[in-house]
């Protein structure tokens, strides 16, 4: 059959109108069918969606449904090969390096800071290893071993003035976007740290836009394929810098 061609079949509708980007939906959505785009959620190609509605539970605003219309037959390869060609390169078996050797990002783990010898000028930096972006870090790394942990929007640090003193001390630090990278990635690489740590104290902190409420549901969704259930807490920044809310997830 040519792959152009249309049947009639199940397929996901996303209304608009009522989506206000929040990311649940996209997490859920083991085929990648659906992206955060200009902030509200798209079916990016009619051929990624099995119809299966997998993830219309997820929508809080009830902006998702499972129509019969005309529509490009679900084609398992092309996601097979999407899915992959996501992932981009594969970190390594060898922990700290990656295949294409790139000396950034090498692992580093830092010796702590003595915040008492630097000056109100120049605080000191609270982070301890390194690489910190979600992509970059191996689910073995040693750093992660029962360390509590910082997810962090990657617009966080910038924004909030005293991220290094309020936030980030005592804990190790993992950033990224959830509208700009691919969620399913992040979601499998939570649920091999998940499971390959026991992870004491979890701590999510997001700006307030719509785009970043889906790095809380990432990490929901990496405890669990992970089967674990360790409650976490989400800081939220306002773009001004400020903290508006805390919220407490089971």
């Amino acid at each position: 059959m040519n792959m152009a061609e249309k049947i009639r079949r199940q397929i996901v509708e996303i209304d608009e109108e009522l989506c206000d980007g929040c990311g649940q939906c996209v997490p859920a959505c083991a085929e990648g069918a659906i992206q955060i785009i200009e902030g509200k959620a798209r079916l990016i190609a009619e051929k990624f969606c099995d119809g299966l509605g997998a993830c219309l539970g997820h929508c809080p605003k009830g902006a998702i449904r499972v129509v019969e219309r005309e529509a490009e037959p679900f084609d398992e390869k092309a996601v097979e090969a999407f899915l992959a060609a996501q992932k981009g390169e594969k970190i390594s078996s060898q922990e700290g390096t990656l295949p294409c050797g790139c000396p950034g990002s090498a692992m580093q783990i830092f010796a702590p800071r003595d915040s008492s010898s630097c000056s109100c000028e120049r605080p000191a930096s609270s982070l301890s290893h390194w690489p910190i972006q979600i992509k970059l870090i191996p689910p073995q790394a040693p750093f992660l071993k029962g360390a509590p942990l910082l997810v962090a929007a990657d617009c966080v640090g910038f924004s909030y003035p005293t991220f290094h003193q309020d936030l980030l001390p005592g804990k190790v630090l993992l950033i990224g976007c959830p509208k700009f990278d691919q969620t399913e990635e992040y979601v499998a690489k939570f649920s091999q740290i998940f499971a390959a740590h026991v992870v004491p104290e979890i701590t999510v902190a997001i700006m307030e836009v719509p785009c970043c409420r889906g790095l809380p549901m990432i990490v929901k969704k990496g405890l669990e394929f992970a089967d674990k259930k360790t409650p976490f807490k989400v800081v939220i920044i306002s773009p001004k810098g400020e903290i508006v809310a805390e919220e407490n997830w089971q």
